[in-house]
């Protein structure tokens, strides 16, 4: 997880890859937590999520949450495919109020 600038009234971006499983969820949990805290808006960029589970759906519905609850900003920008999929699954591509652009050489599911 890459992140830029701090501050508790910036705007901070905090770039994801890999994976956001089970595997991994406790650690990015936590991490995703603090920079939220940190900051006034949070820009989650999902670019290089190769894989995502619903343990990684729990972390970003969590991070939501948290930002509803403290008056923050948290947008999710460039979805990878995998996070497209996975939040199509469980209709949640609305949830977080952000838009959802499909690379033009995606492959249907």
């Amino acid at each position: 997880m890459a992140n830029r600038k701090t501050s508790a009234d910036a705007v901070c971006a905090v770039r994801m890859g890999g994976e956001m499983t089970i595997y991994t969820a406790v650690e990015q949990k936590n991490q995703l937590l603090e920079k939220l805290d940190g900051c006034a808006e949070l820009e989650v960029d999902l670019a290089d999520v190769g894989e995502i589970d619903s343990a990684g759906v729990q972390i970003l519905l969590v991070l939501k949450r948290e930002a509803d609850r403290t008056g923050r900003s948290l947008r999710l920008v460039h979805h990878s495919q995998s996070v497209f999929d996975v939040l199509d699954l469980f209709n949640l591509q609305g949830h977080f109020g952000d838009p959802m652009v499909i690379s033009a050489n995606w492959k249907a599911s």
